[in-house]
Protein backbone atom coordinates (compact mmCIF):
# COMPACT_ATOMS: atom_id res chain seq x y z
CA UNK A 1 0.00 0.00 0.00
CA UNK A 2 1.14 3.45 -1.05
CA UNK A 3 0.42 6.26 1.83
CA UNK A 4 0.73 9.86 1.36
CA UNK A 5 2.32 11.29 4.49
CA UNK A 6 3.53 14.82 4.70
CA UNK A 7 4.05 15.64 1.01
CA UNK A 8 5.05 12.70 0.00
CA UNK A 9 4.29 8.84 -1.17
CA UNK A 10 5.80 6.12 0.94
CA UNK A 11 5.29 2.58 0.75
CA UNK A 12 3.07 1.19 4.28
CA UNK A 13 6.02 -0.55 6.01
CA UNK A 14 7.82 3.70 5.36
CA UNK A 15 4.64 5.10 6.56
CA UNK A 16 5.83 5.92 10.41
CA UNK A 17 5.11 8.81 12.54
CA UNK A 18 7.11 9.93 16.02
CA UNK A 19 5.78 9.06 19.23
CA UNK A 20 6.03 12.35 20.14
CA UNK A 21 3.44 12.93 17.34
CA UNK A 22 0.16 14.84 19.31
CA UNK A 23 -1.98 12.55 17.48
CA UNK A 24 -0.56 9.87 19.15
CA UNK A 25 -0.21 10.92 22.33
CA UNK A 26 -3.39 12.96 23.03
CA UNK A 27 -6.18 12.23 19.84
CA UNK A 28 -5.40 16.09 19.02
CA UNK A 29 -6.37 15.38 15.38
CA UNK A 30 -9.02 15.63 12.83
CA UNK A 31 -10.28 12.77 9.96
CA UNK A 32 -12.51 12.20 7.82
CA UNK A 33 -13.57 8.76 5.72
CA UNK A 34 -14.46 9.04 1.95
CA UNK A 35 -16.06 6.43 -1.01
CA UNK A 36 -15.80 6.17 -4.22
CA UNK A 37 -17.97 4.42 -6.90
CA UNK A 38 -15.42 3.26 -9.77
CA UNK A 39 -13.24 6.39 -10.07
CA UNK A 40 -15.41 8.85 -8.59
CA UNK A 41 -15.50 10.06 -5.50
CA UNK A 42 -18.68 10.68 -3.41
CA UNK A 43 -19.54 13.81 -2.16
CA UNK A 44 -15.57 14.74 -2.38
CA UNK A 45 -16.42 18.32 -1.59
CA UNK A 46 -18.43 18.50 1.14
CA UNK A 47 -16.18 15.97 2.62
CA UNK A 48 -12.96 17.83 2.08
CA UNK A 49 -14.77 20.88 3.13
CA UNK A 50 -15.78 19.17 6.51
CA UNK A 51 -12.66 18.21 7.40
CA UNK A 52 -11.52 22.10 7.51
CA UNK A 53 -14.26 23.15 9.33
CA UNK A 54 -13.49 20.01 11.87
CA UNK A 55 -9.69 21.59 12.13
CA UNK A 56 -10.49 24.67 11.89
CA UNK A 57 -13.17 24.09 14.96
CA UNK A 58 -9.96 23.06 16.75
CA UNK A 59 -7.35 25.50 15.19
CA UNK A 60 -5.44 23.66 13.21
CA UNK A 61 -4.17 24.68 9.88
CA UNK A 62 -4.32 22.44 7.31
CA UNK A 63 -1.17 22.80 5.64
CA UNK A 64 -2.61 21.74 1.75
CA UNK A 65 -4.73 23.88 0.09
CA UNK A 66 -8.36 22.64 -0.52
CA UNK A 67 -8.42 22.94 -4.58
CA UNK A 68 -4.86 20.40 -4.19
CA UNK A 69 -7.03 17.76 -2.53
CA UNK A 70 -9.05 16.10 -5.28
CA UNK A 71 -5.99 15.47 -7.18
CA UNK A 72 -4.29 14.29 -4.15
CA UNK A 73 -7.08 11.62 -3.34
CA UNK A 74 -7.11 10.74 -6.74
CA UNK A 75 -3.02 9.59 -6.94
CA UNK A 76 -3.79 7.66 -4.02
CA UNK A 77 -6.35 5.78 -5.58
CA UNK A 78 -3.89 5.37 -9.15
CA UNK A 79 -0.88 4.09 -6.61
CA UNK A 80 -2.84 1.29 -4.80
CA UNK A 81 -4.96 0.46 -7.67
CA UNK A 82 -8.46 1.49 -6.45
CA UNK A 83 -11.12 3.35 -7.31
CA UNK A 84 -12.03 1.58 -10.77
CA UNK A 85 -13.83 -0.81 -12.39
CA UNK A 86 -12.63 -3.56 -10.67
CA UNK A 87 -12.92 -1.73 -7.05
CA UNK A 88 -14.52 1.18 -5.32
CA UNK A 89 -12.08 2.77 -2.99
CA UNK A 90 -12.07 3.60 0.66
CA UNK A 91 -10.15 7.11 1.49
CA UNK A 92 -9.12 7.60 5.58
CA UNK A 93 -7.63 11.78 5.50
CA UNK A 94 -6.05 12.24 8.95
CA UNK A 95 -4.63 15.49 10.37
CA UNK A 96 -3.09 15.64 13.39
CA UNK A 97 -1.30 18.05 15.40
CA UNK A 98 2.29 16.90 14.78
CA UNK A 99 5.15 16.07 16.87
CA UNK A 100 5.84 18.54 19.31
CA UNK A 101 7.15 18.19 23.41
CA UNK A 102 4.82 16.61 25.56
CA UNK A 103 2.26 19.16 26.53
CA UNK A 104 -1.03 19.83 25.71
CA UNK A 105 -0.06 23.51 24.34
CA UNK A 106 -0.90 23.11 20.94
CA UNK A 107 1.93 25.55 19.97
CA UNK A 108 4.81 22.61 20.60
CA UNK A 109 3.56 21.69 17.31
CA UNK A 110 5.04 23.13 14.61
CA UNK A 111 3.33 21.37 11.56
CA UNK A 112 0.43 19.30 11.29
CA UNK A 113 0.81 15.49 10.34
CA UNK A 114 -0.83 14.50 6.78
CA UNK A 115 -1.52 10.89 6.15
CA UNK A 116 -4.11 9.71 3.07
CA UNK A 117 -4.89 6.12 2.67
CA UNK A 118 -6.55 4.15 0.32
CA UNK A 119 -7.91 0.50 0.08
CA UNK A 120 -10.62 -1.28 -1.51
CA UNK A 121 -13.86 -1.53 0.47
CA UNK A 122 -15.50 -3.95 1.40
CA UNK A 123 -18.78 -3.41 1.84
CA UNK A 124 -21.03 -4.73 4.14
CA UNK A 125 -22.48 -8.04 3.62
CA UNK A 126 -25.54 -8.32 1.08
CA UNK A 127 -27.46 -10.63 4.11
CA UNK A 128 -27.65 -7.25 6.08
CA UNK A 129 -29.22 -5.12 3.44
CA UNK A 130 -32.00 -8.73 2.83
CA UNK A 131 -32.73 -9.34 6.41
CA UNK A 132 -31.78 -6.06 8.40
CA UNK A 133 -29.09 -5.80 11.24
CA UNK A 134 -29.67 -5.52 15.26
CA UNK A 135 -28.59 -3.01 17.64
CA UNK A 136 -28.40 -2.32 21.68
CA UNK A 137 -29.15 0.90 23.12
CA UNK A 138 -25.89 1.31 24.76
CA UNK A 139 -25.26 2.32 28.56
CA UNK A 140 -22.26 4.67 27.35
CA UNK A 141 -23.93 8.12 26.46
CA UNK A 142 -22.67 10.33 23.73
CA UNK A 143 -20.56 13.24 24.69
CA UNK A 144 -21.67 16.13 26.07
CA UNK A 145 -21.93 18.42 23.04
CA UNK A 146 -20.93 21.59 25.39
CA UNK A 147 -17.67 19.62 26.62
CA UNK A 148 -16.99 17.92 22.57
CA UNK A 149 -18.88 19.29 19.45
CA UNK A 150 -20.05 16.09 17.76
CA UNK A 151 -19.65 18.29 14.31
CA UNK A 152 -15.59 18.24 14.96
CA UNK A 153 -14.85 14.67 13.52
CA UNK A 154 -11.96 14.13 16.15
CA UNK A 155 -9.14 11.19 16.50
CA UNK A 156 -10.25 10.62 19.99
CA UNK A 157 -12.99 8.25 19.52
CA UNK A 158 -12.35 6.71 22.90
CA UNK A 159 -16.69 7.52 23.52
CA UNK A 160 -17.24 5.40 20.23
CA UNK A 161 -15.20 2.87 20.78
CA UNK A 162 -16.72 1.87 24.29
CA UNK A 163 -20.35 2.00 23.17
CA UNK A 164 -19.17 -0.01 20.47
CA UNK A 165 -17.50 -2.55 22.85
CA UNK A 166 -20.86 -3.06 24.55
CA UNK A 167 -22.22 -4.19 20.51
CA UNK A 168 -19.71 -6.82 20.35
CA UNK A 169 -20.20 -8.14 24.16
CA UNK A 170 -23.74 -8.59 22.95
CA UNK A 171 -23.31 -9.89 19.46
CA UNK A 172 -25.08 -7.26 18.16
CA UNK A 173 -23.65 -4.58 14.80
CA UNK A 174 -23.56 -1.69 16.55
CA UNK A 175 -24.76 0.37 19.62
CA UNK A 176 -27.20 3.65 19.45
CA UNK A 177 -26.04 6.31 21.89
CA UNK A 178 -28.23 8.35 24.45
CA UNK A 179 -27.61 11.87 25.66
CA UNK A 180 -27.76 13.62 28.80
CA UNK A 181 -31.40 14.02 28.30
CA UNK A 182 -31.64 10.16 27.15
CA UNK A 183 -32.98 11.09 24.19
CA UNK A 184 -31.61 9.24 21.23
CA UNK A 185 -28.67 10.96 18.93
CA UNK A 186 -26.47 8.19 16.59
CA UNK A 187 -24.61 4.93 16.53
CA UNK A 188 -20.96 4.59 16.84
CA UNK A 189 -20.41 5.42 13.19
CA UNK A 190 -23.95 6.22 11.53
CA UNK A 191 -27.09 8.42 11.60
CA UNK A 192 -30.62 6.69 12.92
CA UNK A 193 -33.81 6.61 11.27
CA UNK A 194 -36.96 5.38 11.95
CA UNK A 195 -40.60 5.36 10.70
CA UNK A 196 -43.53 5.66 12.32
CA UNK A 197 -47.12 5.96 10.72
CA UNK A 198 -45.37 6.98 7.25
CA UNK A 199 -43.13 9.73 8.84
CA UNK A 200 -39.73 9.83 8.50
CA UNK A 201 -38.01 10.37 12.10
CA UNK A 202 -34.48 11.12 13.11
CA UNK A 203 -32.86 12.57 15.94
CA UNK A 204 -32.17 16.51 15.80
CA UNK A 205 -28.75 17.46 15.70
CA UNK A 206 -29.26 19.84 18.71
CA UNK A 207 -29.58 16.22 20.66
CA UNK A 208 -25.50 15.70 20.27
CA UNK A 209 -25.22 14.44 17.03
CA UNK A 210 -22.78 14.86 13.84
CA UNK A 211 -25.10 15.92 11.06
CA UNK A 212 -24.03 13.33 8.80
CA UNK A 213 -23.55 13.42 4.64
CA UNK A 214 -25.70 10.66 3.68
CA UNK A 215 -28.25 11.91 6.28
CA UNK A 216 -28.54 14.93 4.85
CA UNK A 217 -28.96 13.37 1.09
CA UNK A 218 -31.63 11.29 2.41
CA UNK A 219 -33.48 13.36 3.76
CA UNK A 220 -33.56 15.46 0.56
CA UNK A 221 -34.40 12.54 -1.10
CA UNK A 222 -37.46 11.57 1.36
CA UNK A 223 -38.60 15.39 0.50
CA UNK A 224 -38.42 14.34 -3.54
CA UNK A 225 -41.05 11.51 -2.28
CA UNK A 226 -43.13 13.96 -0.21
CA UNK A 227 -42.57 11.79 2.91
CA UNK A 228 -43.48 13.74 6.04
CA UNK A 229 -39.71 14.20 7.99
CA UNK A 230 -39.70 15.22 11.81
CA UNK A 231 -36.39 16.10 13.45
CA UNK A 232 -36.89 15.84 17.10
CA UNK A 233 -35.91 14.36 20.41
CA UNK A 234 -37.08 11.12 20.37
CA UNK A 235 -36.99 8.40 23.27
CA UNK A 236 -35.78 4.85 23.22
CA UNK A 237 -39.72 3.71 23.43
CA UNK A 238 -40.51 5.64 20.71
CA UNK A 239 -38.26 4.11 18.94
CA UNK A 240 -39.18 0.02 20.48
CA UNK A 241 -42.87 0.96 18.88
CA UNK A 242 -41.85 2.13 15.15
CA UNK A 243 -42.17 0.56 11.91
CA UNK A 244 -39.12 0.85 10.34
CA UNK A 245 -35.90 1.81 11.09
CA UNK A 246 -32.21 2.15 9.08
CA UNK A 247 -28.98 3.69 9.59
CA UNK A 248 -26.90 5.87 7.42
CA UNK A 249 -23.25 6.55 6.31
CA UNK A 250 -21.44 7.11 3.46
CA UNK A 251 -19.65 3.32 3.41
CA UNK A 252 -22.78 1.17 4.08
CA UNK A 253 -25.42 3.99 2.51
CA UNK A 254 -28.91 2.85 3.44
CA UNK A 255 -28.38 -0.14 6.61
CA UNK A 256 -31.98 -1.43 7.64
CA UNK A 257 -32.90 -2.33 11.25
CA UNK A 258 -34.52 -5.08 11.88
CA UNK A 259 -34.39 -5.35 15.97
CA UNK A 260 -33.09 -2.87 18.62
CA UNK A 261 -32.74 -4.71 22.44
CA UNK A 262 -33.96 -7.53 21.06
CA UNK A 263 -37.05 -6.07 20.20
CA UNK A 264 -38.43 -6.60 16.52
CA UNK A 265 -38.40 -3.11 15.03
CA UNK A 266 -41.98 -3.05 12.77
CA UNK A 267 -42.41 -6.92 11.17
CA UNK A 268 -38.35 -7.80 11.95
CA UNK A 269 -37.19 -6.77 8.67
CA UNK A 270 -36.49 -3.57 5.94
CA UNK A 271 -39.94 -2.08 5.45
CA UNK A 272 -41.23 -0.44 2.54
CA UNK A 273 -40.58 3.34 2.99
CA UNK A 274 -36.40 1.61 3.86
CA UNK A 275 -36.77 -0.17 0.73
CA UNK A 276 -37.92 2.67 -1.62
CA UNK A 277 -35.46 4.85 -0.01
CA UNK A 278 -32.34 2.48 -0.67
CA UNK A 279 -33.90 1.53 -4.18
CA UNK A 280 -34.12 5.74 -4.63
CA UNK A 281 -30.11 6.21 -3.04
CA UNK A 282 -28.60 3.81 -5.11
CA UNK A 283 -30.56 5.63 -8.33
CA UNK A 284 -29.57 8.62 -7.49
CA UNK A 285 -25.84 7.65 -6.67
CA UNK A 286 -25.05 9.76 -10.28
CA UNK A 287 -26.23 13.40 -8.79
CA UNK A 288 -23.95 12.82 -5.90
CA UNK A 289 -20.91 11.89 -7.94
CA UNK A 290 -17.66 14.18 -8.45
CA UNK A 291 -17.63 14.99 -12.29
CA UNK A 292 -14.92 13.46 -14.55
CA UNK A 293 -13.48 16.89 -15.47
CA UNK A 294 -13.20 18.07 -11.94
CA UNK A 295 -9.95 16.24 -11.17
Amino acid sequence: MWIYLNNQFVKQEEAVISVFDHGFLYGDGVYETIRSYGNRIFMRDQHVARLFRSAEAIGLTIPIPMKNWPDLLHESMVRNDVGNVQRDAYLRITISRGVGDIGLDPSLCPSPTVVIMAKPLTPPAPSLYENGVALIVASTKRNLPSALSPQIKATNFLNNILAKREAIAAGVFDSIFLNWEHHLTECTVSNLFFVTDGCLRTPAVECGLLDGITRTIVMQLARELRIPIEEGRFTPDQLYQANECFLTNTSMEIMPVASVDHRPIGEGKPGPLTRKLRELFIGSRERFLESASSY
